[in-house]
């Protein structure tokens, strides 16, 4: 049985040339039949001729050069006219005349350099053949020659509609493949953001209280051990990132994207960068928080590592509310500390959490307290597609 994927497959990777053959071999074994003769375009109305060995170079002019009418359509139109206006003047009217207007629309949607040229000389050419047919007593009146090179006009204007159609088409792929690489990029850079701000603003803050701890060294070594275990969480998450941006990374089943069940180590880490960290949850999450855990977990993230940078060792306080339809995120800082030897922001860390949950329809605040301290509120629902 023949296997007709298969085939139209094969049909497919062959070259244009011999995909645009069978049409025009089909056109001129119609135009050798009896019956047909005489059906083709007609200009002056000029006595049908019988046929003779010209009859034949005639229509391999006009159905041949179907072949190339997308690969040189510029050829295709020159031989194809060529072939029409001996039609014409000779007066075979065969069917194979019909390829004239098939020549102009493969031309106007196909022909890339020089068009305006090709169709003045064409207008050009237009005007000896009308001529040519009136001396030989064709009784066509000048309103039928101007309604045919309209006709004609018209099969162009369709070729170039195409073409038009296919640019646009064309131009609208190109901008959504660029918004969709400015996208993953913007994906990308936020999740470099989250994981590499946080881990290494840690990794500063513990190097810098490990200076004052010489004269203690079990401090000294809970704190170079601190250090150490950050660093290699930091590479770690680096290389669950760059193995997504492998290209022969195809299984979206195994993304490893953090949820709330963490935040209870995330917390603990920043207790050990010298933080001191006050941690409440209420309720349980709902099964279907999708992305909404997500975000939670980056937002309570992005907050500590900004409680490490600006007030580093003030009390923070992170409340974390779950219900059926939304999770509630509070870190709040008490601006007692000090940021001497943090790391300074770039203020991507916010823009991209209010991004975030904004995205899942939720809302998001971070405003300076009244009596000093900073907080960051998200009110983020639940149910939306991971």
């Amino acid at each position: 049985m023949i296997d007709l994927q298969r085939v139209t497959d094969l049909w497919r990777r062959c070259d244009v040339v011999v995909r645009d053959l069978p049409f025009g071999l089909l056109l001129a074994v119609a135009s050798l039949l009896p019956s047909l003769h005489g059906k083709g375009t007609q200009v002056g109305d000029l006595p049908a001729r019988p046929f003779d060995a010209l009859a034949l170079v005639v229509i391999a002019l006009e159905c041949l050069p179907l072949a190339v009418r997308r690969r040189w359509p510029a050829v295709c139109l020159a031989l194809v006219s060529l072939g029409f206006a001996l039609d014409q003047i000779r007066a075979y009217h065969v069917l194979a005349s019909n390829a004239m207007p098939i020549a102009l629309i493969s031309a106007g949607a196909h022909l890339e350099r020089h068009r305006r040229v090709t169709v003045l000389l064409l207008s050009a050419a237009y005007v000896p053949l009308a001529v040519a047919l009136g001396r030989l007593g064709a009784a066509e009146r000048v309103e039928g020659y101007v309604v045919f090179y309209l006709a004609l006009a018209l099969a162009w204007g369709i070729g170039a509609w195409l073409r038009s159609t296919r640019a646009a088409e064309a131009e609208r792929r190109r901008h959504i493949a660029e918004a969709t690489r400015a996208a993953e990029r913007t994906r990308i850079a936020r999740e470099l953001h989250d994981v590499v701000t946080h881990h290494v603003t840690a990794m500063v803050v513990q190097a810098e209280a490990a200076r004052y701890l010489t004269a203690a060294p079990d401090r000294l070594d809970a704190a170079l051990s601190a250090v150490t275990g950050t660093g290699r969480r930091a590479i770690a998450d680096l290389r669950h990132l760059l193995d997504l941006l492998n290209p022969d990374h195809s299984d979206p089943s195994d993304v490893r994207m953090p949820s709330v069940g963490e935040l209870h180590t995330l917390v603990e880490q920043t207790r050990l960068a010298g933080q001191p960290v006050e941690f409440a949850e209420e309720g349980r999450p709902a099964e279907s928080a999708g992305s909404a855990e997500f975000v939670a977990y980056r937002v309570v993230q992005e907050s500590l590592t900004n409680a490490l940078k600006y007030a580093h060792g003030s009390h923070t306080e992170v409340r974390v509310r779950y219900s059926e339809k939304e999770i509630i995120v509070e870190v709040g800082t008490d601006g007692s500390g000090s940021r001497a030897g943090s790391p300074g922001g770039s203020g991507r860390g916010l823009a991209g959490l209010r991004e975030r949950v904004e995205t899942l329809g939720g809302e998001f605040s971070a405003d300076r307290r009244a009596g000093g301290g900073f907080v960051v509120r998200a009110r983020i629902p639940v149910g939306s597609p991971s």
